[in-house]
């Protein structure tokens, strides 16, 4: 063994035991890890930096702010109105959501169903009040497994495919993956829904996925029947049930500028008629998605659309010495002054009876606020109220939903064919959602998470190196030494065990460049079809479950999940092992040696 292999083992060795130990954020660990790589000289000079602009990395980036176009355009509405439901059990949760994951990522690469469906993911623990990290990682294991049954669904068949075209003179076919794959994502998917979703650690911090603020936060707002609305001639009863489920409480109704008395549950809509309602920010904004209702002060909304390049949903409170104390909005000109549109009013203990616009503000009110982008601090000193912490929200931009969810499609189709390459479809999806002004060029970078993208630009050099100075070799030549005189069925779980483990320290691409020429050759030593051992490594180098760096997937969780680095192993070994146990006996069946 080498100077540089020592280090490099020695490296890894130590990452792995600070990243399990927790005591230290993960990308200060991995970024340490690679300075001392440099200074060593096992990571050339000019190479320390390559990660940050490696695929994966870009990859990991570029999928979190698709996912918050796509959460912006009201397509995670969409698809959770129509297939999620929040009162289901994490159980029963985990098994839907895992089995859409799972076929969607057999005919797309699993990163990109991965991005469709973690928003959605998020959405759904919000609105049942439990953290997102208990599925996450069901979710992402899922979409791992279901990534293996077809030749596109991840890249380690892509790259098994062309390995065996250069070797063996004709490469593996779409569905040649199916009958091995099918039966390991099977297996797994069963696994996580059943007993792995209860191995995943539960947040320390003791945060159940919901805002703290929300208990404060039920706002009185107003929305209104526009023309064309489906909702005309309907009564208002006919409404609770969408209501109910996006958490929303209709109070009332406004007709004509006066506040109709009671309920009028049984009367029927009209253009214009304004809804009171109840709810906190996101089920309002949610709740107006999904039923194509206007703000109040629609003409406002249009202008203040116009003059800015997006919109943004603040909230204040009031205080003693607050302009809007004992006015209403539309006496201080909030509107006309600083193109900004009253949506809500918090007034805890107490219901409004005006409306909202109407309504005088008192110390101690929290107001729900539509501003323009980047005005949010000058309209609250404007207004000399307190900001609340800054929760992200934002207005959904309905009338864009296809436009969002089209090009996210065309993406991922031109990326899965080979026309395009995966990093430059979703860039190119990014630049659709500006030009289009699904997402504002100011929160792009805001949606990224920066410390998962230094621990993955971090590690990919120290994974390149190992690979460069020959320590994958030499795991190769001790794997075909310890395989000696060892029956079919062993050598292939070896090998499976091996792959696995490299895939869990390296990204599963590497891994398989690595592992599918030790497979042939470990084949031909033998005398036998190569093929099973082929199907070993494509199964193998895809089941990275262990860690955060070893599947794009996997990291693309971390920060959203709010795990830590040795969260993963717990529900991944056991999955890992389960993969081994149902694999090897069906690439003998399907594959015979």
């Amino acid at each position: 063994m080498t100077t540089d292999q020592i280090i490099l083992f020695s490296l890894f060795g130590g990452v792995f035991v600070f990243l399990l130990w927790g005591r230290f954020r993960y990308d200060l660990v991995a970024f340490t890890a690679l300075l001392i790589g440099v200074v060593t000289g096992v990571i050339p000079t000019k190479e320390a930096f390559s990660g940050f602009g490696h695929p994966a990395t870009l990859v990991v980036a570029l999928v979190l702010v698709v996912s918050a176009g796509l959460v912006r355009s009201g397509a995670v509405f969409l698809i959770t109105r129509t297939l999620v439901d929040s009162t289901r059990s994490l159980g029963k949760h985990i098994a839907l959501m895992g089995a859409i994951g799972g076929v969607l990522s057999g005919f797309m690469n699993n990163v990109a169903a991965l991005a469709l469906l973690m928003p959605v993911d998020i959405q759904t623990a919000r609105k049942a009040g439990r953290a997102p990290g208990l599925s996450l990682m069901p979710l992402s294991f899922a979409t791992i497994l279901g990534g293996m049954v077809t030749l596109i669904g991840t890249p380690p068949n892509i790259i098994i495919a062309t390995i065996r075209e250069d070797s063996l003179g004709e490469a593996f076919k779409m569905f040649d993956f199916a009958p091995v794959g099918l039966v390991a994502a099977i297996a797994g998917l069963l696994f996580v829904a059943t007993i792995g979703w209860r191995l995943i650690p539960q947040p320390k911090d003791g945060n159940n996925g919901t805002d703290p603020l929300d208990s404060i936060a039920q706002y009185i707002a107003e929305l209104v029947v526009p023309e064309d609305s489906k909702l005309v001639g309907q009564r208002l009863r006919d409404l609770n049930e969408v209501a109910e489920k996006n958490d929303v409480a209709i109070l009332g109704l406004v007709r004509d500028g006066k506040r109709r008395y009671g309920s009028q549950q049984n009367t029927k809509l009209a253009v214009g008629d304004a809804l009171v309602l109840e709810a906190t920010p996101d089920a309002l904004d949610e709740f107006r998605a999904a039923l194509s209702l206007d703000f109040a002060d629609a003409k406002r909304e249009e202008r203040v659309r116009a003059e800015s390049e997006g919109l943004r949903v603040v909230e204040v409170v009031v205080t003693d010495d607050s302009r809007i104390k004992g006015k209403t909005a539309m006496s201080i000109g909030l509107g006309w002054r600083r193109s900004t549109v009253l949506l809500g009013i918090s007034r805890q203990g107490k219901r409004i009876s005006k409306q909202v616009r109407k309504t005088p503000i008192r110390s101690g009110d929290i107001l729900l606020l539509l501003v323009p982008q980047e005005r949010e601090n000058e309209v609250v000193e404007w207004l000399g109220a307190l900001p609340l912490a800054d929760r992200g929200l934002a207005v959904t931009e309905n009338s864009k939903v296809w436009l969002a969810i089209g090009l996210f499609a065309a993406a991922v189709a031109a990326a899965s064919f080979g026309l395009v390459y995966l990093p430059v479809a979703l860039g190119l999806v990014v630049v659709g959602f500006v030009l289009f002004k699904i997402l504002p060029v100011s929160d792009i970078y805001n949606h990224i998470s920066w410390p998962v993208v230094v621990l993955l630009g971090s590690m990919i050099p120290l994974g390149a190196a190992l690979e460069t100075s020959g320590g994958t070799v030499l795991i190769s030549d001790a794997l075909v030494n310890l395989t000696q005189g060892m029956p079919a069925w062993a050598i292939l779980t070896i090998l499976m065990v091996v792959t696995m483990t490299l895939s869990d320290v390296l990204n599963n691409t590497a891994t398989t460049i690595v592992a599918a020429p030790i497979a042939i050759q470990m084949a031909t030593a033998l005398g036998v079809n190569p093929d099973p051992f082929l199907m070993a490594v494509a199964v193998a180098a895809s089941c990275a479950f262990l860690t955060p760096i070893g599947h794009k997937n996997n990291t693309l969780i971390l920060g959203p999940g709010g795990y830590s680095f040795g969260d993963y192993w717990r529900m991944g070994l056991p999955l890992e092992i389960l993969i081994v146990a149902v694999s090897i006996p069906a690439i003998l069946v399907f594959w015979p040696l």
